[in-house]
């Protein structure tokens, strides 16, 4: 794989996260039953960056959370080994709750039909709504962003990889081109 294009670097990465941060209080107007839970692994990282910038913001704590979303892949049966599952770790009530899922990417939706999927068994939240840092398109299912980072429109050909502090060193989102 080579790197095409660097989208964001660290600054336009924060930038992002705080207006985010904000549009999620506006809609929600304010932080009342407000709680977030981030995908694993980097969608948890965003979570939580999410959830100090709500904090400093309005001065209230938001709860987060992390969720694996491992078995309910619609993919599970064509993976070769064995899945690695990690842990979710949400341990507050979501129901009745606006739910904010927060993810990396947002691709061909799967993976938030996957998540959607593996919230229900953890209650019943009065809304679920979808924060991403990216949004590249080629959707494949019915699956729409509530606030999005950056819109980047991509190929086929091409990936989008998030590199965050806390799992890679570095805050950064690239275009790579496939071999």
């Amino acid at each position: 794989m080579k790197e095409k294009a660097k989208i964001l670097d660290q600054d336009a990465i924060n930038r992002a996260i705080m207006r985010i941060a904000h549009e999620i209080i506006e809609k929600n107007k304010g932080t009342a039953a407000l709680c977030l839970v981030g995908i694993r692994n980097r969608g948890v990282y965003i979570a939580q960056r999410l959830a100090n910038c709500i904090e400093k913001i309005e001065g209230q704590a938001v709860v987060a959370g992390a969720l694996d979303i491992t078995l309910y892949r619609d993919d599970l049966a064509l993976a070769s080994g064995q899945p690695l599952v990690r842990k979710t770790e949400i341990d507050f009530d979501i129901n009745n709750k606006n739910l904010i899922l927060v993810d990396d990417v947002l691709y061909t939706g799967r993976t938030i039909r996957a998540a959607l999927d593996a919230l229900i068994d953890f209650g019943r939240p009065q809304s679920i709504q979808l924060a991403v840092l990216v949004d590249r398109g080629h959707r494949e299912l019915p699956i729409r962003a509530d606030f999005v980072g950056k819109n980047i429109p991509t190929s086929l050909k091409e990936t989008v990889e998030v590199r965050l502090l806390e799992s890679d060193g570095v805050d950064e989102v690239l275009i790579v081109e496939k071999d």
